[in-house]
């Protein structure tokens, strides 16, 4: 395989790395450190991130050959284990990173490790935790050591391999948290055998599980001493492994989080396992098994003579092979052998002076093909980097469906395919073959596979989609009934029927991206109304679907269209006519459901619906609609109630046109009219139709009164007697149409004249007392006997006597009521009242009978020494100046000027005071009055008709502030002001 560049690389990174110590006979590495095992029991530390190295030895001292065995250490780099095989046997050394000295581990001497199992998940700089070592004898044990103590914490044997004792060559571990415990997954590899543990717990509990349980293993054919097991990781989690074994890379993935259970009831976490023959890695018939393994994401790094072959793990092909440049003194012997750095990406060869680093480049870049080629298309696509490599998976995947004839899957992969293959050409290869149907799915799924940019495109491509969806539909038609009856689908339509759906959910989805105008010329020319409407709904086009609907005579549907929120409400006024005469029930129950109507604008259809000859007993639908507009709706449109008006004087029964005039719809609004109809218009339609009872109750309504009893006179003259007695507020019109009813009544009487009379007279009654004897008298004839009205007549007078004798009692009584009024008149001129001697003034406190030149007030002439002064019966005095002051001032500005008119009035004419008790003592002074006295008698009204301190004035003067704003300077002057003064300091006396 073409891999278009080198995927694995090789770099030689240190020449003499034994530095003198003999040869490397081991090595491991971690986070960018290298630990080297020598022939002469050295460990070399190489730490490439802080760029320095140094030696620790091994053997204690003594000379000779001493080879490290195995060398481990963590991913970290921090921890190392190493065995030494000396002369009297082996011996194990623990190490940090931080020490200078290694550390025998006493409990291990004398055996050799060949394996140990890291916990990758909890291991830490200072710690090691628990770690799992696999001795040559086929014995596991677990060991622990913080590398403060200096030495190991505890190491206990795990487990033994009985059954088939074979040395331990490789160990792995995995731990994951389940719940508050710890499940432990661990594999070990024998030359023959491939063994698994896990359980949850302690490692020893999980361990001690398999002494009365089956351990699961797996052993293959072959034997080699150089088995291996090694697991990718990848974020400190293994994701495969690889076991080198006699018959070949026995290899698979983990999962440790799979519950399936395995026949001897672990746990199976390996999942895809495959075995990669070594047969696969020659040319020829003989079997090369590799000398060490290294695994990386997708390939095998495998060990083979003097090179390392790089074989890819998924399709198992050769991709490099790699080769090294030796130290002339290491030719002999090549590459011992490989490790790998999982925490910094890196593999490791190494000879016996020599480490060559293999550097990896994007070593997924080309796994799309791989898996392309092995047809699994789905992982192909999840290792695609670009457009391009996805266009070919899907080229790859259309193709094939095209060859097998499953046009429909290839239609569905051919869409997918933007750059490889053009739309013109994928298009041609349905058209060449006649499989329309399947193109019409290769452009649906390309319209699914365009961006909103392609504007052009999309519209292009889904009009052509609709002229194919009408194709079919037109083939569908053409074929016999059988075949659109019996093709049915699974769940029971037809297929006829489920192009049909299809279709419509098309034109729903790409309503916005169609050519209105196109697309409907298309349905048009196809014949396929029902599409046409649908897709004149989708573009909001109401009125063609309405307009159909009526068509059709689905007065249901064109309803239902119109009462959707988004619809103009004009079309309802637009199709009313048509609709109500369609359907008249369905379409006013429309419009009472819907209170946004303008019923003065549904007047016209209502109108050519009343228009229309209807049988007796069916129910007026338009008045039924007026009604609710009226009674319900609270409407005051003139328009409507005049209608509706209208269609009940059409009506053979009145009753339902007397209810609505007896309405009043607009009383108790404010400047509100009392009804909404036109009453002159009302009664010239009901002259018109000659309904004499709504007649009279307009005329009444109207107060034209006399018309109303006139009329009412031609139906029923008890409804005129109801109507004269309407009036109450006007006795001489009440009177004068109850003279209309009675000249109606007298004159239409066919019986004998005392029957005449008699009902006359009982007519007079019910005038209560309104009508006399007197009054209908003149029309009787001229030849009636005065006989026949005796009893009426005498009761008449008897009447008029009684009325005489009323007035008199009364004239009586105010003759009376004169007498006394004239005494209270002559009783009230000697009224007097006493003074007390120190009696004081209600404003100036002076003494009331103080008297002196300067205490007589202006028009008044003085009475003796004393001053002219006012006495209320509540006992309040004052002075006259003292009282016409405190009331100027406390009066209105009005009443004020006309006081002081008064009394310079009075001081104008200079008259004279006289004597008051004289004053209107006799009747004779009270004719003589001067102009002087009635001034006087004015000035007594406007200043003492009540006591200023006990009436409306001192009520009115409650209001007022005690502080007026003219008085603000007073006011000032009350303030209390904070004096500032020194600070004084006083002495303090002890």
């Amino acid at each position: 395989m073409d891999t278009g560049g080198q995927v694995f690389s090789v770099d030689p990174l240190e020449r003499n790395a034994a530095k003198g110590h003999g040869v490397i006979t081991s090595m491991a590495a971690g986070n960018d450190v290298i630990l080297l095992g020598t022939s002469r029991g050295w460990i070399i530390r190489h730490d490439f991130g802080a760029g320095d190295s140094f030696d620790l030895e091994l053997s204690g001292g003594r000379g000779g050959e001493q080879p490290v065995h195995r060398i481990f250490a963590d991913p970290g780099g921090s921890h190392c284990i190493a065995t030494v095989l000396h002369p009297g046997g082996a011996e194990t050394y623990y190490t940090h990173a931080k020490w200078g000295r290694p550390r025998p581990i006493t409990r291990l001497k004398g055996l050799v490790v060949n394996a140990v199992a890291w916990n990758r998940q909890q291991i830490t700089e200072a710690s090691t935790r628990e770690i799992i070592l696999g001795t040559e004898n086929g014995q596991m044990y677990e060991m622990a050591v913080d590398e403060v103590d200096k030495k190991e914490k505890y190491v206990k044997v795990l487990f033994e391999l009985n059954e088939l004792p074979e040395a331990i060559t490789g160990l792995q571990m995995e731990t994951a948290a389940v719940g508050n415990a710890t499940r432990y997954y661990v594999m070990a590899v024998t030359p023959t055998r491939l063994y698994s543990f896990t359980g949850i717990g302690s490692l020893e509990t999980v361990f001690a599980s398999y002494s009365d349980r089956a351990v699961h293993f797996m052993e293959l054919p072959g034997e080699i001493p150089n088995s291996e097991l090694h697991f990718f990781i990848n974020q400190r989690r293994a994701k495969h492994f690889a076991w080198l074994s006699g018959a070949g890379i026995y290899h698979g993935d983990l999962n440790f989080g799979a519950q399936h259970s395995s026949t001897s009831g672990d746990e199976n976490f390996v999942e895809n396992k495959g075995l990669l023959n070594y047969s696969k890695l020659s040319d020829t018939a003989e079997t090369i098994i590799p000398r060490s393994l290294a695994v990386s994401e997708f390939h095998f790094l495998l060990l083979i003579g003097d090179k390392v072959k790089v074989v890819n793990r998924i399709s198992q092909t050769i991709v490099e092979e790699l080769k090294f440049d030796h130290a002339p003194e290491s030719i002999s012997k090549g590459i011992i052998g490989l490790c790998s750095d999982a925490t910094a990406g890196l593999f490791y060869a190494y000879d016996e002076s020599s480490i060559f680093q293999v550097s990896v480049h994007d070593e997924g870049r080309d796994m799309w093909q791989v898996y392309l080629d092995m047809k699994e298309y789905a992982t192909s696509l999840a290792h695609c980097r670009n457009p391009y490599q996805r266009d070919q998976v899907y080229l790859v995947q259309a193709d094939a469906a095209f060859s097998t004839k499953d046009f429909y899957r290839a239609a569905s992969f051919y869409a997918k395919v933007n750059y490889i293959l053009s739309f013109e050409e994928i298009s041609l290869k349905f058209i060449a073959i006649g499989e329309q149907d399947a193109l019409r799915t290769f452009l649906l799924r390309k319209l699914d596979n365009l961006t909103s940019e392609d504007k052009c495109q999309i519209t292009m491509i889904s009009t052509w989609a609709t002229e194919l969806y009408l194709d079919k539909v037109n083939r569908l038609l053409l074929e016999d009934n059988s075949s659109i009856g019996g093709s049915e689908r699974p769940d029971g339509t037809s297929e006829y029927e489920s192009i049909i759906k299809e279709f419509r959910a098309f034109l729903s989805d790409s309503k916005d991206v169609l050519d209105e105008t196109t697309t409907m010329r298309l349905l048009e020319s196809y014949g396929r109304v029902d599409e046409l409407v649908y897709f004149a709904g989708l573009k909001e086009h109401y009125e063609t679907v309405v307009h159909h609907y009526i068509q059709q005579g689905e007065t249901k549907k064109a309803l239902e269209v119109l009462q959707r929120p988004n619809v103009p409400i004009d079309l309802q006024y637009k199709f009313a006519p048509d609709l109500v005469m369609l359907d008249a029930y369905e379409t006013v129950e429309s419009w009472m459901s819907s209170r946004k109507l303008n019923p003065r604008k549904l007047i016209p259809a209502m109108m050519r619906y009343a228009s229309e000859p209807h049988a007796k007993n069916e129910t007026h639908e338009v008045i039924k609609y007026l009604e609710f507009c009226v009674h319900n709706l609270q409407n005051e449109d003139p328009g409507v109630h005049n209608l509706l008006l209208s269609l009940y004087a059409k009506q053979e029964d009145d009753s339902a046109l007397l209810r609505f005039l007896q309405c009043k719809f607009g009383k108790g609004q404010p400047n509100g009219p009392e009804f909404f109809y036109d009453p002159k218009y009302a009664l010239r339609l009901c002259l018109k139709s000659k309904r004499m009872r709504p007649c009279v109750h307009i005329y009444s309504m109207m107060s034209m009164h006399e018309e109303a009893v006139a009329l009412a006179l031609q139906v029923d003259p008890e409804l005129a007697m109801a109507e004269a007695d309407k009036v109450e507020d006007d006795e001489d019109l009440r009177r004068k149409l109850w003279l209309m009813v009675a000249k109606h009544v007298i004159e239409q009487e066919k019986g004998t004249k005392r029957e005449n009379i008699r009902k006359a007279i009982a007519f007079l009654k019910e005038t209560d007392g309104l009508l006399k004897i007197e009054d209908i008298l003149p029309f009787f004839p001229d030849f009636a006997l005065i006989d026949d009205f005796k009893e009426a007549i005498c009761s008449s007078l008897e009447d008029y006597n009684k009325q005489i004798e009323q007035l008199k009692q009364e004239m009586n009584d105010a003759t009376h009521g004169a007498d006394n009024i004239r005494g209270d008149i002559s009783a009230l001129a000697q009224r007097y009242t006493v003074i007390e001697l120190n009696e004081e003034c209600g404003v100036c406190k002076r003494r009331i009978l103080n008297g002196g030149a300067n205490s007589v007030a202006r028009g008044y002439t003085t009475v003796g020494p004393l001053a002219p002064f006012y006495v209320f019966p509540c006992g309040h005095a004052f002075h006259a100046d003292c009282l016409i002051a405190h009331v100027t001032q406390c009066s209105s500005q009005a009443e004020a000027e006309y006081i002081l008119d008064l009394q310079k009035r009075l001081s104008l004419l200079g008259v004279t005071a006289s004597n008051d008790a004289t004053v209107g003592s006799n009747d004779e002074s009270i004719k003589n009055t001067t102009p002087a006295d009635n001034l006087r008698s004015q000035l007594d009204d406007a200043v003492a008709s009540e006591c200023p301190f006990c009436g409306d004035l001192m009520i009115r003067e409650i209001s007022l502030p005690f502080v007026l704003p003219e008085e603000s300077d007073q006011l000032a002057s009350w303030e209390i002001k904070p004096q500032v003064q020194a600070q004084k300091i006083l002495p303090m006396i002890m």
